[in-house]
């Protein structure tokens, strides 16, 4: 399909970013702001742009402990949900180059919504220091347990045989789960109408388990709980191969349909560090990302690691942000009255 994204491409081989210098003194005052970084009892800010309880939230306070070992300082995980990532990312950028400010970042959103000016982002990709990619987390599609809707195709031939007649949850205008969407309607002709919550993925969950909304459109790492409970049903997972987590699930391919879709999840910091405090904050993020116990409670989680460095997630964010401008017509905000964003799940 022309729009497909390049979620799975290839990418160089990992590198720490290389210092450089243009003489001694150069060269000293990169080791001592080393050396001076993090200063002792001055704690690191990690920005998360979704509300506390999803997935991003999650992986953040799961490295959170490794990051504090590595750096000798505390790290403050500090929720900032809103406008699609939009407010926590705008903070992000906003801070001071210093790398007592990170914060994760998740594209779609963070790379689309500069590319919109209607979205009037005061940030663009080069206001960030990509630090390292974590993960890559599929799509999915979940329905209630009693849905009349057994398969993937009985759900998408019902929305197409009636445009609009259900409601689909995302987490915000031009988020993953908007793009999913839009993705499923240009391949198969099925229209859902998209509710976006824009608070994040606990919000949308609450709304679907209250039965608010039809259909949840999701990552694998937000519905395995759901799923072990008996509290949603997964249709099908936008990805190559089956999640490891859901081995029973089907992927769109297997039901017909040749679309993948995720979320990459990673931590940036704002432009312009130095860069001995970039390097010590890669290892830190490295380490942490890689940690086996980490590793093992992303995977409980339904979430295969795949660690990029700074450099590498750098290019694959400017390969995706290539990809989404093909697409983002189909995910501009337009006057709809089925289209709300919404604040709460009532």
């Amino acid at each position: 399909m022309k729009t497909r994204l390049r979620l799975t491409a290839a990418l160089a081989a990992a590198s720490l970013i290389g210092l450089t210098g243009c003489g001694a003194n150069t060269g000293a005052t990169n080791n001592n702001a080393a050396s001076d970084f993090p200063k002792k009892g001055k704690s690191i800010d990690l920005v998360v742009a979704f509300g506390s309880g999803g997935a991003v939230d999650t992986a953040a306070r799961l490295i959170q402990p490794v990051l504090e070992k590595e750096l000798g300082t505390n790290v403050e995980v500090i929720n900032k949900p809103g406008a699609g990532g939009q407010i926590g990312y705008t903070q992000l950028t906003s801070a001071k180059p210093d790398g007592y400010t990170i914060g994760a970042t998740g594209s779609p959103s963070v790379v689309v919504s500069p590319l919109d000016p209607s979205r009037g982002a005061k940030y663009t990709r080069d206001s960030f220091q990509p630090l390292g990619r974590q993960v890559i987390d599929p799509t999915v599609i979940a329905v209630q347990p009693d849905s009349p809707y057994q398969t993937l195709k009985d759900l998408l031939e019902a929305v197409k045989a009636k445009p609009k007649s259900m409601t689909a949850s995302t987490t915000g205008l031009q988020t993953g789960e908007h793009f999913a969407l839009a993705q499923i309607q240009q391949a198969t002709g099925s229209e859902f109408a998209p509710v976006h919550f824009s608070e994040g993925a606990s919000q949308a969950t609450t709304a679907f388990l209250g039965k608010h909304v039809d259909v949840l459109v999701a990552n694998v790492s937000d519905v395995n709980d759901l799923t072990k409970q008996g509290k949603a049903r997964v249709l099908g997972v936008m990805s190559a191969e089956r999640a490891p987590s859901l081995p029973e699930i089907p992927t769109f391919k297997e039901s017909g349909y040749d679309l993948t879709a995720g979320t990459a999840r990673g931590y940036s910091a704002p432009a312009g560090l130095p860069a001995d405090v970039a390097k010590k904050l890669e290892a830190a993020i490295q380490k942490a990302i890689e940690d086996p116990t980490v590793v093992q409670k992303m995977k409980d989680l339904g979430l295969q690691t795949s660690y990029l460095n700074g450099a590498d997630y750098k290019t694959f964010w400017a390969g995706q942000e290539e990809d989404f401008k093909e697409v983002l017509p189909l995910v501009q905000k337009k006057t709809d009255p089925h289209c709300p964003e919404r604040k709460d799940p009532s």
